[in-house]
């Protein structure tokens, strides 16, 4: 078969972008398709109102090893290395003192009996005591962290990615968006506004099947999200059936984030931080004039952000300020305005935000991860065994796959 490309890579989000900069060096020819008009996936920085505000990811989790902190000094960059204000109720509005340390120790508890559960269960939820106070408080965290409720959560795969993680939680003033849109090297070749309808095998290499025509390649690197792999959106042979249904157990959560700008004078200080209502547990939590900017960030998880999707912007506004409201009065309705919200779950082709393992299911992601025949690849970050859900493991999975396409391509290569 005659090809047009050594390699193709199918997605142009974090992952993708990974691929694309190990094998700008390869001396393969490489093309990076992606279905949508612009670059990033789940990173996506929006600039509304002379503000520069993420509506995907924000915060390089353990960034004392993300290998973004150094792309984005080599692309002049700077890292705020302050760290977050979470886990810190301003002025201990709506959650006292002594109702904090109540929910802490329940987390803590709850933790604790992760591991013993895990000897005859992989189900969060069955780490919970019965009708325990703050068990609202557990699945609204559990909605933060993974987008889903304890009922969904494999064990396994939530303490992997908390063995892994080194607390460290630094941000781009610029927005990750505008770091991982801004590091895909200009020698690979991109065409955006392409969606992939179907991959067929070929008697060597892959046929790619876009609206625009098809393309021939040596191989390709798969790097949509699992509801894409696993709805189908991509026709793919039977032979892969195994893939989708990796995918499928590895659904993506339900989180969201919305912006509102404060206007005037008001009671809300910088770099400061509330959560809406600790025993709700669709509740949002609010980051409050984010490196000082007139913004509070609503962010909202499991449950709380279907709801906000079902519902609709006008709705999750007005959720949001009758928060707000309540812990700091109604005189601050007058000062906040709506600016922008997200909509991962019913983003065409996405479909969610990241990335979490059913119950039994944590495996799946090194099923996922396995390359088929050596001419199809996957990545992503549901592909990485302990940093799912973040673009530091989309990133590190898409270098993954690169080297074992150059393995495959360049066998003798050094």
């Amino acid at each position: 078969m005659a090809t047009d490309w050594d390699v193709v890579i199918i997605g142009g989000g974090a992952a993708g972008i990974g691929a694309a900069r190990r094998l700008a060096a390869s001396g393969l020819s490489t093309l990076l398709l992606e279905a949508s008009q612009r670059i990033g996936g789940r990173a996506w920085t929006v600039n509304i109102a002379g503000q520069a505000l993420d509506l995907g990811c924000g915060w390089l989790h353990s960034a004392d090893r993300n290998p973004w902190v150094d792309l984005a000094k080599a692309s002049g960059f700077a890292v705020d290395r302050r760290s977050p204000a979470w886990g810190q109720q301003y002025r201990d509005l709506g959650f006292p003192q002594a109702e904090q340390d109540a929910a802490d120790e329940a987390y803590e508890a709850w933790y604790e009996r992760l591991a013993a559960v895990a000897r005859h269960s992989d189900r969060a939820a069955d780490a919970l005591e019965p009708d325990a106070t703050w068990n609202p408080y557990l699945q609204a965290i559990s909605g933060y962290l993974s987008g889903a409720v304890l009922e969904r959560l494999s064990i396994a795969d939530y303490l992997a990615y908390d063995a892994a993680s080194t607390g460290r939680n630094w941000r781009v003033p610029v927005g990750y968006g505008t770091l991982i849109a801004a590091s895909l090297p200009p020698t690979v070749a991109l065409r955006l506004a392409t969606p992939v309808e179907a991959i067929d095998l070929a008697a060597t290499g892959v046929s790619i099947v876009t609206r625009a025509g098809t393309l021939r390649a040596r191989s390709a690197i798969v790097t949509v999200s699992t509801a894409v792999l696993a709805g189908g959106r991509i026709g793919l042979p039977s032979v892969l059936d195994d893939w989708c249904h990796a995918a499928a157990n590895l659904p993506l959560g339900h989180d969201e984030k919305l912006f509102l700008e404060i206007v005037g004078d008001s009671a809300f200080d910088p770099e400061t931080h509330v959560l809406g209502n600790p025993h709700d547990p669709h509740t949002g939590t609010y980051y409050i004039r984010p490196f000082g900017r007139p913004v509070i960030e609503g962010f909202f998880g499991g449950e709380g952000a279907r709801v906000l999707a079902e519902n609709g912007p006008a709705a999750g506004f007005a959720y949001a300020t009758d928060q707000l409201a309540a812990l700091f009065g109604d005189d601050v309705r007058s000062r906040l305005r709506p600016l922008v919200i997200s909509n991962w779950s019913l983003t065409e082709y996405v479909g969610g935000a990241y990335s979490y393992a059913l119950p039994g299911r944590a495996a799946a992601r090194e099923a996922l991860a396995r390359p088929f025949e050596q001419r199809l690849f996957f990545a992503g970050e549901a592909t990485h065994r302990n940093d799912f859900s973040t673009a530091h493991g989309a990133y590190q999975s898409g270098r993954r796959a690169a080297d074992e396409v150059i393995a495959a391509l360049t066998p003798h290569a050094p």
